[in-house]
């Protein structure tokens, strides 16, 4: 498999869009593609996350955003992995453990506490895919209050 991973900079945002367009039509959002290049173009112009593209055989199958967030107990920047995605064709070869392994990586390197992540209890392929590659579910509970 002749897979690549690489970070997204301004020249990539155009093939990272349709990426994140279809995954955001996963979650039953509507599609824009220039509403996902443009959120996607400010996060990276103004460093506010960092995203990885899949690229498998010369096509854009994947990606991972992380964006910095804060543990004032331990008083060092942490990373949320907040959206992770493969095409449907792309599923079943790797790819989104690669992209794991990357975030895992990237969090290493920039010394990052930790590393977390939030799925749907009922996203039972998700999870299996965090689980093999390491991550570890924890009984915390969460909170949202919609804005």
């Amino acid at each position: 498999m002749a897979l690549d991973i690489k970070r997204v900079t301004m020249d990539e945002v155009s093939a990272a869009a349709l990426l994140f367009d279809a995954y955001r039509s996963f979650y039953q959002q509507p599609s824009s593609l220039q509403a996902a290049f443009d959120f996607l173009e400010q996060r990276i112009s103004k460093n506010e996350s960092v995203l990885f593209l899949a690229v498998l055989k010369g096509e854009a199958v994947g990606f991972v955003q992380l964006y910095p967030i804060f543990s004032s107990v331990q008083m060092k920047a942490a990373l949320l992995l907040n959206d992770l995605y493969v095409t449907e064709t792309a599923r079943r070869q790797g790819v989104g453990e690669a992209l794991l392994q990357q975030a895992k990586q990237f969090g290493r390197e920039s010394n990052a506490a930790f590393l977390l992540l939030q799925t749907a209890d009922d996203n039972y392929r998700a999870q299996s895919v965090y689980e093999k590659s390491g991550w570890i579910r924890t009984p915390d509970f969460f909170y949202e209050y919609p804005l």
